[in-house]
Order: structure tokens, then sequence, then C-alpha cells
């Protein structure tokens, strides 16, 4: 058909196609922006919503507050650990002092030194009972430890044990949400897909078509491919039916215009030569013998060969003679490409 357009009027084709193009990726990125958006009309759900939430914050305090008993219990332990070294040192060394002293005395054997042993054993005696109270703090905060992060481990659990039947609710609920969300957007793709599928069948060659084409172009992508990664697991069969029954319906159409194409055409090859001359457009004839095949029956025909000046398929003259030069030319053209003349004045090219 291109061949057979004006130079403006291809170029004005092809401008109005761009038209077609930029209309539809507006749209697209109106309807992108839409179908992002619908999850907004449904309240976000977070586990809190399914929990006891008086309960859920006592359970949580109470989680803190061991937390930070087990902290200050660990703090406290590392101190009283470290008093209990000092003190173990500290009795350790006066041990061994008293041990080399007893020693020294056992050789001199001198009495006046027993006082001095019983000093030197009270003293460590005392060391010896301060090593026992370190020794005690740190079981203290031992045991405080132990009771703060056993407490915290209960409270843990029994939160965790809330928090899972919760987390069931919520993805039971968060598949209704994503069922609502995919319904709205069907709802909101699936009635474009049928107005274009309407434009494409009376629309789509009228004035405005690139408007129709822009807004076919649109409602396809928003369907077939804007609304795949928003799909939930069962929703690829909502699109396949739907591709199913789009493309079972064009087919349809398809097969019964293919029909009436074919009737239409054993009609007009039985009309006469004229009558099916003037069933055919300029511009529809033009592009069909640009194509090397019969404007009438749509069959080849070698349009090269000088000695064939009908359609052999249907008998459509294709050349006749201009009438003031003679001169052989196409049937369809409006004027002689030799002399101008207009084709009226032309005669068919058996006369010759």
């Amino acid at each position: 058909m291109s061949k057979a357009l004006r130079l403006s009027e291809k170029w004005f084709r092809r401008g109005l196609w761009l038209v077609a193009v930029v209309f539809a990726g507006f749209l697209i990125g109106l309807g992108g922006t839409i179908v992002g958006d619908l999850p907004k009309v449904e309240t976000p759900l977070q586990v809190d919503d399914f929990l006891d939430r008086a309960e859920a914050e006592k359970l949580r305090a109470q989680i803190r507050d061991q937390r930070q008993a087990e902290q200050d219990a660990q703090t406290a332990l590392e101190q009283a650990q470290l008093q209990r070294s000092k003190a173990r040192s500290e009795s350790q060394a006066a041990r061994e002092t008293f041990n080399n002293w007893l020693a020294a005395r056992s050789v001199t054997q001198r009495v006046e030194h027993d006082p001095e042993v019983m000093a030197r054993t009270k003293v460590l005696d005392g060391l010896k009972q301060t090593e026992q109270r370190t020794q005690q703090a740190v079981e203290v905060q031992q045991q405080a430890l132990l009771d703060a992060r056993q407490a915290a481990t209960a409270a843990q659990r029994q939160l965790s044990r809330m928090e899972s039947s919760a987390y069931e609710k919520l993805g039971v609920e968060r598949r209704k949400v994503e069922l609502r969300v995919f319904l709205y957007r069907l709802a909101l793709t699936l009635p474009l897909l049928v107005v274009a599928g309407w434009l494409f069948v009376k629309k789509r060659k009228g004035t405005y078509w690139p408007f129709v084409w822009g807004f076919i172009f649109f409602a396809l992508f928003a369907f077939f491919v804007e609304l795949v990664p928003y799909l939930p697991s069962y929703g690829g069969y909502v699109r396949y039916v739907v591709g199913i029954a789009i493309t079972v319906l064009v087919g349809r159409y398809a097969i019964l215009a293919l029909n009436r194409y074919l009737e239409r055409q054993k009609q007009a090859e039985s009309m006469p030569d004229q009558e099916r001359r003037k069933e055919l457009g300029y511009d529809v004839a033009l592009a069909r013998l640009a194509k090397n095949v019969c404007p009438g029956c749509e069959r080849l025909v070698d349009l090269k060969n000088d000695k064939i000046d009908f359609c052999p398929h249907c008998g459509i003259g294709l050349f006749d003679r201009c009438g003031h030069c003679s001169t052989r030319k196409s049937a369809f053209a409006r004027f002689c490409h030799a002399c101008g003349t207009g084709a009226q004045s032309g005669r068919p090219a058996t006369e010759v």
C-alpha cells in the first residue's frame, strides 16, 4: 500500500503512527501508576493487628526488663569475679609467706615466735574468709544472671507462641488482601481489553484511528505485561484463560472475515469488467499492482510480460491503450503516462 501513497501522505501516516505510539506510551505510564497504587486502597497489615496487644506489650516489657537485669548481673558478676581473683591472689601470697616463715622457725625452734605464729594464722584466716565472701558474691551474681536469662527466655518463648499464631492469621488475611487487590487490577484492565476489542472491530479505520490504535496498544500492554508483576500464584490462570478466549474470538472473527472476503471475491469476479473496476479504489488497485498481483482477485500475475493485458485468473483488464497516442498503459491509471490524456478516452487493448 505504501508504494501507492503520495509522499506527503506517507509521512503523514508515519506521523500519525508516531502519535498512536506516543499516546499509548502516556496511557501506559498512567495505567502503570494506577495499577501500582491500587494496593494503597487496603490498610497495611502488621502482626500486632492479630495479637492481644496488652498481653504482648506486657511480655515485651518483661523481656526488656529481664534483658536489662541480665546485663546488670553480667556486669556485677565480672566485678565479683575480679574481687575473688584479687582475694585469692592475696590469700595465696600470704600463705606462701607464712609457709616460708614456718620453715625458717622449724630450723631455729625459738619459743618466742609462738605469738607471731598465732597472729599470722589469724591474718590467714581473715584472708580466707574474704576469699570465701568474694566466692559467695560471684555465686550470687551467677544465680541472678541465670534467673534473668531464664525469665527472659520464658517470656520470649511465650511471646513467640503468640506471634506464631498471629503470623498464621496475618498470612491468611494477606492472601485475602492479595486476592482483593488482584481483582481490583483485573476489574481495571479487563474492561480496557474489552473496549480495545470493540475499537479494533468498529473504529480502527475511522478518522481518529491513531488514538484508537494507541488505546489498543495500551490495553494489551496493561493486561498482558503491566499486570504480570502483580499476579498472585493463581493469577496466571486468569491471564492464560483470557488469552485463550481472545485468541478464539480473534480467530473466529478472522475466519468469518476470510469467508466473507472469499464470498465477495466470487461475487466480484462474476460481475462485468467495468462494474468491477468501479468497485476497486484507485489506491487499492495501484497498491496491488505494485505487488505484482491482480487488483481484482489478488492472485499473482506477471505484469512485466507485455503480452498479458487481462488477468488469466479472473479476466479483469489490466492494460489498455491510450485513446490519443495508443500507448499501452495500466487500465487503472487515470492519465496516460506518455501523453497525459485522461483515461476516459482510452480503449481496450484488443482494439489495436
